[in-house]
C-alpha cells in the first residue's frame, strides 16, 4: 500500500512522461486525463433571470450546430447562422480533414488499451486507428493525419519525420526494406526486408516515429504562421516541456464581416482515439471557436497563444500548393 501511494504522487507530481527510456526519445508529452483541472470561480449569484434565460436559449441554438446523422467531419459540425465553410481544392489536404469519418454520434473516445475517456470535452470522435500501444499522442495525431493524407496520394517519397535527436525518418527508405536500429543515442538503418508499401508497413513506420518523435521535434519541423493565414491543417503547438498540439481541422468564415471560425481536435495522453473539441466558451453543440479569441487559446484540456500557431515546413507547403496546381489541372 505505501509502494502504490508512492507511485500515485510521482504520477501526480510529474506533468509528462516519455514513452521509451532511450537517451534520444526526449518526448514530450502532456499531462494525463486523471489529472485534474484547475476548477474556475463560481458565478455570481446577481445574473438576472433575464441574463439567464437569454443565455439558455443561446445555448439552445447552438446545440443545433450538430448534425447527428453526419458521418464525416463536414457532415456532422453545421456552421453557425451567417457562416459559410472556407472553399478547399478538390484533393488537398483541407479537403482530407474536413472529409475525416467520424464514429457514431455519441460514440466515446477510447484508449490505446480499450478503455474509455472520462472526461467530456469533444463534440465527435474520428473514426481511426489507434493502435494497441501508448503510442498515437497529442505530437502523433498530427503526423498520422499528415502522413495518411500524403499515403493515401501515393507520395510516399514526402513523408519523413525527425526523432527528437534530429534523426531523419523518413518513409522513402522504410519502403526500400530498410528499418531503424536505436542503441543508445544512435540511430541507424539496417536493410532487413525487400522493398513494400503496402499498409501494414506503413503503419509499422508509423509507430517508430511515433516512439521518438513528439512535441519537442515536431516544433523544430514546422514553422510559425501569422493567425490571420490560418488555414486548415495548421497546428497550435507547444513543443517545449510539458508540451501539446491541436490541429484546425475545419474553418469557416462570414463574408460581410470577415471574421474566421475555426474547429480543432487532438489526441492527448495516455494514446487515445483523436477528438473534436468542445469550444468551452460555447457550451454544448458548438465547437467552433474564433480566430478573434483574445490573448489566449482556451481549449477544455489545454491554452495556447496566437504565436504558436504552425504549419509544416517549406518542402511540405510547396508540395502542398502543387496539389493544389495538379486539382486544378484534372
Amino acid at each position: 500500500m505505501k509502494k502504490l501511494m508512492i507511485l500515485l504522487l510521482v504520477v501526480f507530481l510529474t506533468a509528462c512522461s516519455t514513452k521509451n527510456s532511450l537517451i534520444i526519445n526526449q518526448k514530450t508529452n502532456i499531462p494525463t486525463d486523471s489529472q485534474t483541472d484547475i476548477q474556475s470561480e463560481e458565478q455570481g449569484t446577481e445574473e438576472s433571470q433575464d441574463a439567464k434565460e437569454a443565455q439558455n436559449a443561446t445555448k439552445s441554438k447552438k446545440a443545433n450546430l450538430i448534425n447527428e446523422d453526419g458521418m464525416i467531419v463536414q457532415e456532422r459540425i453545421m456552421v453557425p447562422d451567417g457562416f459559410e465553410r472556407i472553399e478547399v481544392e478538390a484533393g488537398s489536404y483541407g479537403e482530407y480533414l474536413r472529409s475525416l469519418p467520424l464514429k457514431p454520434h455519441g460514440s466515446k473516445v477510447k484508449y490505446y488499451n480499450g478503455g474509455t475517456k472520462s472526461r467530456d470535452v469533444y463534440e465527435a470522435v474520428i473514426d481511426m486507428d489507434i493502435g494497441d500501444r501508448d503510442l498515437q499522442q497529442c505530437a502523433d495525431a498530427i503526423m498520422r493525419l499528415w502522413a495518411e493524407y500524403l499515403y493515401g496520394k501515393g507520395l510516399y517519397d514526402e513523408i519523413h519525420f525527425n526523432f527528437t535527436n534530429g534523426f531523419k525518418a523518413d518513409y522513402a527508405t522504410w519502403r526500400q526494406g530498410n528499418r531503424i536500429k536505436v542503441e543508445g543515442n544512435n540511430v541507424y538503418w539496417v536493410k532487413q526486408t525487400g522493398d513494400s508499401k503496402d499498409y501494414s508497413s506503413f503503419r509499422r513506420y508509423l509507430d517508430m516515429v511515433f516512439a521518438y518523435a513528439g512535441t519537442l521535434s515536431l516544433s523544430q519541423e514546422m514553422k510559425k504562421v501569422q493567425l490571420p493565414e490560418m488555414q486548415i491543417g495548421d497546428v497550435f503547438l507547444k513543443g517545449e516541456d510539458p508540451g501539446h498540439c491541436v490541429v484546425v481541422l475545419d474553418m469557416a468564415e462570414n463574408k460581410e464581416t470577415g471574421e474566421k471560425l475555426f474547429i480543432v481536435a487532438q489526441s492527448y495522453m495516455p494514446a487515445q482515439d483523436i477528438h473534436i473539441l468542445k469550444n468551452p466558451a460555447n457550451g454544448d453543440g458548438n465547437p467552433w471557436y474564433s480566430i478573434n479569441f483574445g490573448e489566449k487559446l482556451k481549449t477544455p484540456e489545454w491554452e495556447f497563444t496566437a504565436e504558436q500557431l504552425v504549419r509544416f515546413a517549406a518542402e511540405n507547403e510547396y508540395f502542398f500548393k502543387l496539389v493544389i496546381i495538379d486539382a486544378r489541372d484534372s
